[in-house]
């Protein structure tokens, strides 16, 4: 795939995801969430399935839905809600550290650039570039394993971790794709673009994609 292709590519992974449900943090942020809960979302829904994290972020969010109120809860508190979503002990206690430090330093604000972000508990680059777009609208590329595998997949790049993915495609990632790749990729690798067997012969785009590393699809 080159750069040629990408207008057709996203027109047509756009047209396919109406039929699919959209990663949470992008649904959450559709539905008017808040900065903070979209922060503690996306912190959540670190190696978890977004089957896990709807279902769970509702529980603590019910206790609290600030950062002031989540910062007085405790650890263990935090935890129980949690339940359910990888390392709920590190991440209970990353959030209520990241709630803490949002009163403390930002007037209980989420600040907006990445900069800012990555230097809160929990937080990597890939939560911060899904805060900065998903939050604040703002140009940003999360890199997640299904964006890492696709477009290498694709042979739009090579890379081997998520770290170089994101770096290559800012060098050649036209901007205005840089929005809408996380969510478009990740629905698509949920649902047809599989670590193994992916569904290449209903792929709306299999005609623009080298099937690198793929061995067997259905």
């Amino acid at each position: 795939m080159t750069n040629n292709d990408l207008t057709e590519t996203f027109e047509r992974l756009d047209a396919a995801a109406q039929q699919w449900m959209p990663p949470i943090v992008t649904e959450m942020a559709r539905q008017g969430a808040s900065h903070f809960e979209i922060l503690v979302a996306a912190v959540l829904s670190a190696r978890t399935l977004d089957t896990v994290t709807v279902k769970v972020y509702p529980k603590l969010f019910a206790l609290a839905k600030t950062p002031r109120a989540l910062a007085a809860l405790s650890e263990q508190e935090i935890a129980t809600a949690i339940r359910g979503v990888a390392f709920p002990a590190q991440k209970a206690k990353q959030t209520r550290a990241l709630a803490r430090l949002l009163v403390e330093n930002y007037d209980s604000r989420v600040p907006e650039t990445i900069e800012e972000l990555i230097a809160l508990p929990g937080v990597g680059r890939k939560v911060a570039n899904l805060v900065v777009v998903e939050a604040f609208g703002k140009p940003g590329i999360c890199v997640d394993t299904h964006v890492h595998r696709i477009v290498n997949r694709w042979g739009y790049i090579k890379t081997k971790t998520p770290a170089e993915t994101e770096m290559s495609l800012r060098a050649i990632l036209p901007p205005r794709y840089w929005q809408s790749i996380n969510p478009l990729l990740v629905a698509l690798g949920q649902n047809i673009c599989r670590p193994t067997s992916p569904k290449c012969s209903i792929c709306p785009i299999a005609e623009f994609c080298d099937k690198v590393g793929v061995t067997k699809s259905r």
